[in-house]
């Protein structure tokens, strides 16, 4: 009795250890997917009979916006085409095969996740840009694969649709996704991918760091921020006005950061995710 006690203590103490470990694991990825609210509206959406599979056809030109994606081949944007007939689009395609149209987008190389086709675009269209600049994911929506994209049903049309442009116009640039979870809470501000040796890499060469490094007394030589927060996960809205605050030659300095560092592919977008918010005005925090 007394063996089998002394064991059911420590037993009970590794169990409740555990439970309590699967629960805030538990509850960090309830918070990040927005989960109540993604069953709910997909429960609202079953009794309408999937009408967002089929959303009513938008009337009108194409406006002085645009979006710009990166995918592989395989998969399929023209959700884009058929749910966004107002907006230009420019996608890139990273891994273009010997059967690849001549009139596919296409980027230098397949390096940094999205940010390749993102800064492939500003780059090539630099004078000549649209009013707002709209960079996502190619994937439209679903709860594992795109549940970083902030509305109801993870659904990218939804998120363009409501996007208040004017907003994006007067604050110059907006993060897709308003919860902070992951990247923005105080424990994600600490950001292991952005250690000051790559702050300094990134940042070698281009015209400044963060914009209001002169407001606050402080010389570019001298800066590296303690903490880098944003929230997750590379789709953000920026203003034509809002890009021309940097000399071409940033994006052209920071894609070659991309394609020169020995970072993999994963890495280095990972780096430049965290990093979008700085490269367009916005403080590191």
């Amino acid at each position: 009795m007394r063996w089998t006690f002394r064991f059911a203590i420590p037993a009970s103490v590794l169990l409740l250890t555990l439970c309590t470990v699967l629960y805030i694991k538990f509850a960090q990825i309830w918070d990040q997917y927005n989960a109540p609210a993604y069953a709910w509206a997909s429960l609202k959406n079953s009794f309408r009979g999937s009408k967002l599979d089929n959303p009513p056809a938008i009337v009108g030109k194409v406006e002085d916006k645009v979006v710009i994606m990166a995918k592989v081949e395989s998969e399929d944007t023209q959700w884009v085409a058929e749910n966004l007939p107002d907006w230009q689009h420019s996608i890139y395609t990273v891994d273009p095969s010997a059967g690849t149209s001549n009139d596919t987008l296409t980027t230098p190389q397949n390096k940094g996740h999205e940010s390749m086709a993102y800064l492939t675009y500003i780059i090539d269209h630099y004078n000549s840009l649209p009013s707002t600049l709209v960079f996502v994911h190619p994937h439209r929506r679903g709860f594992s694969e795109a549940w970083h994209t902030d509305t109801p049903l993870h659904d990218n049309v939804d998120a363009l649709s409501t996007l208040r442009i004017p907003f994006v116009q007067q604050n110059g640039y907006a993060n897709l996704r308003c919860n902070w979870n992951p990247g923005c809470e105080l424990p994600h501000r600490k950001n292991k991918h952005i250690k000051p040796e790559i702050w300094r890499e990134v940042f070698a060469g281009a015209s400044r760091s963060v914009f209001s490094l002169e407001e606050k007394g402080l010389r570019e030589e001298d800066y590296v921020p303690g903490e880098v927060g944003a929230a997750c996960c590379a789709q953000f809205a920026v203003s034509k006005d809002r890009v021309l605050q940097r000399p071409l030659s940033d994006y052209e300095g920071f894609r070659k950061w991309v394609i020169d560092t020995k970072m993999n592919d994963a890495m280095s977008g990972r780096v430049l995710e965290f990093l979008w918010h700085v490269i367009f005005g916005m403080d590191a925090v």
